[in-house]
């Protein structure tokens, strides 16, 4: 399967539309994309289905309306996959959500693996975000939050990956929020310092509903990160 696993250094740091802005780059260039995000809370009642706005942000960047594959599995409490779950009576095991990753790559295809939360974030009553890593085997992209604590949260994710013998591919930085202050001024530069893998964009702060333009940064060539 090739593809990328998207995950960031917390919940709301922009995984989504990093996902969306890398699909729409690829399909520009004529590479053909589905996406995954196997597990999403906090879903809404839609049509006679639990849907997560996340979902449908994905199914728009690539040109897939199969909502029930990108998300097999939706809950309506926003919390942890393991407590939404518990409380829609569900079990997720790790196996299960692997296979529905894999179901999405077929001949030629290029699959976005979109995590949920962070890379520890519990994923079933065992397992974590990384151990759906592990077992993909994808190139890890990390994205990361501008702001005020950032160098923190991404040392560890990086740390977390790396004693996995994850391969991260490279960090994308998001301003989730525009720019005001010290920390947010300074902390890509600090990053870069730091981290000892590819900082590979920072993507500005968008006005709510624009798609954000992607860097110029051959996606394709990250799934084939060894």
């Amino acid at each position: 399967m090739r593809g990328l696993f998207i995950t960031a250094t917390d919940t709301g740091a922009g995984k989504t539309y990093v996902a969306a802005m890398i699909a729409r780059a690829l399909r520009a260039q004529g590479t053909v994309v589905r996406a995954c995000k196997p597990v999403a809370t906090g879903a809404e009642w839609i049509d006679g289905r639990w849907l997560s706005e996340d979902t449908r942000i994905l199914a728009d960047a690539t040109g897939d309306e199969e909502y029930d594959q990108i998300t097999p599995w939706a809950f309506p409490t926003p919390a942890a996959p393991p407590v939404a779950a518990r409380l829609a009576k569900v079990q997720l095991r790790l196996d299960e959500l692997a296979a529905a990753v894999r179901r999405r790559a077929t001949p030629g295809t290029l699959v976005l693996v979109e995590g949920i939360g962070g890379l520890l974030c519990p994923l079933t009553d065992t397992e974590t975000v990384a151990d759906m890593a592990v077992e993909l085997g994808l190139p890890l992209l990390v994205v990361a939050r501008r702001s005020l604590g950032t160098l923190n949260h991404t040392l560890l994710t990086l740390e977390a990956a790396q004693v996995r013998r994850l391969r991260v591919a490279g960090v994308v930085v998001c301003e989730t929020h525009p720019v005001t202050g010290p920390a947010e001024e300074t902390n890509v530069e600090e990053l870069r310092r730091r981290i000892g893998v590819p900082l590979l964009a920072v993507i500005p702060h968008r006005k709510e509903g624009a798609h954000w333009t992607a860097p110029v940064v051959d996606w394709g060539r990250l799934a084939d990160f060894a």
